[in-house]
């Protein structure tokens, strides 16, 4: 079992930053590939990005590629998800996921863990 607690999202400007924690509990965390995902009112959940078991492998959506910035601490138990540049089309609830391939999946089918999620709004 593996629980998840996001944190960190809040308020911003267009242009400015936030960083997302996702903290987990368990003492499996290092072997689950994690991937943060988000969902906008009358939106479906989308990939946003993904990171596999060592870190070693990371993946974005084409929408986040360049601003997005996947990462993770084993050691910690903790995945993160720094953000630059955002945009007001960024805001949404900002959810981070486990799955226990170890492969960090752009599908949200292969999690099996979810986290409660955390609001980002970007004003324009």
């Amino acid at each position: 079992q593996v629980q998840l607690v996001e944190s960190g999202g809040g308020l911003v400007q267009a242009g400015g930053s936030l960083r997302l924690s996702c903290a987990a509990s368990g003492r499996t965390f290092s072997r689950y590939g994690m991937g943060w995902f988000r969902q906008a009112p009358g939106n479906e959940r989308e990939f946003v990005a993904a990171i596999s078991w060592t870190g070693g492998s990371t993946y974005y959506a084409d929408s986040v590629k360049g601003r997005f910035t996947i990462s993770r601490d084993n050691a910690k138990t903790t995945v993160y998800l720094q953000m630059n540049s955002l945009k007001p089309e960024d805001t949404a609830v900002y959810y981070c996921a486990a799955e226990p391939y170890g492969m960090g999946s752009r599908g949200a089918r292969a999690y099996i863990y979810w986290g409660q999620g955390t609001q980002v709004t970007v004003s324009s």
